[in-house]
């Protein structure tokens, strides 16, 4: 039976109403908004907080996920059922840590012998061009864009619409990843969608197995590590110019 984090909530105990309305309110948050924010940030340019950031400011894209995280952060306040301390006490475990780092080495060992076969001016490009922005990016990354990520695509993910799919676990872990690799349209990268979307379903496989946000917020983060610093970051570290 899928449950979500702390959540005992079984299908049969969802009416049909609430599981239309629980579908709709996906289709807006996960389906609607990526397009919303896209627009925003590549449309009509809008500049965030521009009273604020001095003109020519690279404005981080991940910006546009916040009002997505309030929301998100409300409705999970506002569920008796959900327990953030539960959330954060569930450990990593050896089993896990010992599938995080094969999978890591070798679809990560795959990835950097890529780069270095095919566009080996990209690899290490980034730390070796501009090692303090590169080092920003390493501290900044899981603090202020992994835990944000994970929080909103498997904790809250999984807690509130994981009732929806009943028994059918791999269901949830395919449209979980579909759906954050959609996210990142705002990207303008076919590359990074396809790229977020295999990651997401392998990082919501491990959510669906453990329910450890530990453990997926150090698989996201080991990636996006390897990301920037074998030459991949191009097509994910970008944002929109304040002008």
């Amino acid at each position: 039976m899928i449950t979500a984090g702390g959540s005992t909530t079984s299908a049969q105990e969802v009416s049909l109403l609430a599981r239309l309305l629980r579908w709709i309110e996906m289709a807006l948050l996960f389906g609607a908004a990526p397009i919303v924010m896209s627009w925003v940030v590549h449309g009509e340019r809008v500049p965030l907080l521009s009273e604020y950031i001095p003109a020519g400011t690279k404005i981080p894209i991940f910006i546009a996920l916040l009002p997505v995280l309030f929301i998100a952060a409300f409705l999970l306040l506002a569920d008796p059922t959900f327990r953030l301390r539960d959330e954060l006490r569930r450990g990593l475990g050896w089993r896990n840590a010992l599938s995080i780092v094969l999978i890591f080495l070798i679809m990560g060992g795959a990835a950097t012998w890529w780069i270095k076969t095919y566009h080996p001016s990209w690899f290490l490009e980034f730390p070796t061009n501009r090692p303090e922005t590169y080092t920003r990016i390493m501290l900044a990354y899981p603090v202020f864009s992994v835990a944000a990520q994970e929080l909103l695509y498997r904790s809250f993910f999984f807690h509130r619409y994981g009732p929806l799919f009943g028994t059918h676990a791999w269901l949830i872990v395919i449209v979980n990843g579909l759906l954050f690799g959609y996210a990142h349209i705002v990207m303008n990268s076919a590359f990074a969608i396809a790229a977020t979307a295999l990651g997401g379903m392998i990082l919501a496989a491990r959510y669906a197995m453990s329910r450890s946000f530990w453990a997926v917020f150090i698989e996201h983060t080991l990636w996006g590590w390897l990301i920037f610093t074998i030459g991949l970051g191009r097509y994910f570290f970008t944002g929109v110019q304040n002008p």
